[in-house]
């Protein structure tokens, strides 16, 4: 026999995977949660990033990001990722109003899963961060919750990794795929309708009809590739633009040589990067 000392400092998080926070369209929504590295009886609180797993607004992968996303648990965040009704089975708004509803229902059991509950932010990639930026957008919009209140969501910032901005407007450079017709994912996210012919069910989804010119929006940052053959790289310089004129808080970075999504946005100092800006907003992550 050979005999090693037991060591008893948490060094790995703990994963919580499908709790529900939501029935909806006869479904039950739930969220995966990643714990920092405390002891078994901690009361400690964290802060929150809750991200939004992008999936052309169809069924998620929501294991998809959890690696890389435990690194953010390592340092001290709790994540949460959040399950979003698919488009074919609710269209626009669903997507927007279930990642309010998880908000709304981890403020309330904030010291349950240990996160503290005025340290949250939102994140999401490509549809989770068109998602997220419109969360952000329709904060004050009741049309846009299922809670009957709008309660604030009380979110300190806002990510947004290579998210479409402007659907009617995605066919405008090459790319991989049809953004326009019934069955494309921006057809189907208006309900199964040609974008370009119906330009009334269009125009909720585009963010930059929603920047608003009199009151403040909470800190967003955008990140996007340049040369993302999926979702345009101008797809977020429209709204870097928007948010710039409108006087908002926001910060741009393009990812040189990145595709959609990817290793890339995992990179050390991409991580770093989004660690800083929510340290920055959220008070730190310790």
């Amino acid at each position: 026999m050979r005999v090693v000392a037991a060591d008893p400092t948490p060094r790995y998080g703990t994963a919580l995977l499908g709790v529900p926070y939501a029935e909806k369209s006869g479904r039950t929504l739930s969220v995966h949660l990643l714990l920092p590295p405390m002891e078994s009886e901690s009361s400690d609180l964290f802060p929150c990033l809750l991200y939004v797993q992008g999936s052309a607004w169809l069924e998620q992968e929501l294991g998809t990001s959890l690696p890389p996303l435990a690194e953010f648990a390592r340092r001290g965040y709790v994540i949460a990722i959040v399950q979003y009704r698919p488009s074919t089975v609710a269209p626009f708004p669903a997507q927007v109003k279930d990642a309010k509803s998880a908000v709304r229902f981890l403020r309330g059991r904030a010291s349950e899963f240990h996160i503290d509950a005025d340290r949250m932010a939102m994140w999401g990639d490509s549809s989770g961060g068109h998602t997220t930026v419109l969360a952000c957008l329709t904060q004050d919009d009741p049309s846009y919750s299922d809670e009957p209140d709008n309660e604030p969501l009380g979110l300190r910032c806002f990510i947004d990794f290579y998210g479409p901005t402007d659907i009617s407007r995605m066919n405008e450079e090459p790319s991989t795929m049809d953004h326009c017709g019934p069955s494309s994912p921006e057809g189907m996210l208006i309900g199964g309708h040609h974008v370009l012919e119906h330009p009334a069910l269009a125009s909720p989804t585009i963010a930059m009809n929603h920047v608003p010119a009199d009151r403040s929006l909470q800190p967003m940052l955008i990140m996007h590739g340049s040369q993302d053959r999926l979702v345009p790289f101008a797809q977020s310089v429209l709204l870097y633009k928007a948010l710039t004129a409108a006087g908002q808080p926001v910060d741009f970075y393009q990812l040189h040589g990145s595709d959609h999504g990817g290793p890339p946005f995992w990179q050390p100092d991409v991580m770093d990067i989004v660690d800083s800006f929510s340290c920055r907003h959220l008070g730190g992550s310790t």
